[in-house]
């Protein structure tokens, strides 16, 4: 097991190197980040001198050489714009992100769950198709469309609730609405497939005929096998949680993570994205690390091979 680990955390480190130094190159390659910030009429005297000020005059491989540095001292660059530290900055946004990200995930995976064991367990009936027609329903209808339907609905035309903003916890309701809807089919879809797959197993009709309770095969025998692929969807939702921050976030102008990386890529605020993609990435490798982990514990197999 320790081995295991040693190799999935040095495989951590080099992904989220990897993804950091392509965002780095991204960042720099596509567009010139003085030029941006002092508008293209600046002169290039006033251009020269930002560049200089902001190391950006030197080589690309020795500008990624003192970010790295910098990193490993605890100081993950300063806003183009204002010279502000930005991880403060990118710290408050994900605070704020939170608040809805936290409430939607946990919708989507209780009622998601909840809803693809149930169709499951009436496969094939009226039940089960109604249950995965609202699922494509919720998987098909992007986020933004979801999102300005229920404003339209609910804040425009009904009045009951702000369209927009984090004023108070009634402004978080749209939100949260709309992001676990997605999830929420996703994992009725995943868990659904992988419910009936498992009743179909050899082990569960042996479990039957020994004469155990219906209920108490589904709880002792079905569900834990049934739960490693949903798992998985689970540890990629939450990975990629700002997929989802970055449209919702800018349709009810919710002032999160998603809206704060759409405006510093638009004004190349380049190390208040390479903070945020570093984030990201961080996040990502550890939830696909929780997963293989929460592997080992559902499916005691998998045990001897990671030793």
């Amino acid at each position: 097991m320790l081995l295991f680990a040693t190799k999935r955390v040095a495989r951590a480190i080099l992904t989220v190197l990897i993804v950091v130094g392509c965002a780095f190159a991204a960042l720099r390659l596509s567009s010139d980040p003085a030029l941006v910030v002092l508008g293209p009429d600046a002169p290039p005297s006033a251009v020269a001198a930002f560049r200089a000020a902001w190391g950006l005059d030197q080589p690309l491989w020795q500008q990624f050489f003192y970010y790295i540095a910098g990193l490993l001292r605890g100081e993950f660059g300063r806003s183009l714009l204002n010279g502000a530290d930005v991880l403060p900055l990118v710290g408050s946004r994900v605070l704020v992100t939170l608040e809805i990200m936290i409430p939607a995930l946990a919708i989507g995976i209780l009622v998601g769950v909840s809803a693809g064991a149930y169709a499951a367990l009436r496969h094939n009936t009226p039940k089960d198709r109604l249950v995965m027609m609202g699922a494509v329903a919720g998987f098909t209808v992007p986020h933004f469309v979801l999102g300005l339907v229920l404003v339209l609905i609910f804040a425009v035309h009904l009045g009951w609730l702000p369209s927009g903003g984090n004023d108070s916890w009634r402004s978080a309701i749209l939100p949260v609405v709309t992001l676990s809807t997605g999830w929420a089919a996703v994992l009725a879809r995943f868990t659904r497939s992988s419910v009936v797959e498992v009743l179909g197993q050899p082990y569960i009709r042996t479990a039957s005929a020994k004469g155990l309770l219906w209920r108490a095969v589904i709880i002792r025998h079905a569900l834990p096998n049934a739960a490693i692929p949903v798992v998985t969807t689970i540890g990629f939702m939450v990975g990629g949680l700002l997929a989802g921050a970055v449209v919702t976030e800018s349709v009810f102008s919710w002032p999160g993570l998603g809206q704060l990386i759409v405006t510093s890529v638009a004004a190349r605020d380049v190390a208040v994205v390479q903070c945020v993609l570093l984030l990201v990435a961080t996040a990502m490798v550890l939830s696909n690390m929780t997963v293989d982990f929460l592997y080992t514990l559902l499916d005691p197999r998998l045990r001897g091979g990671r030793h």
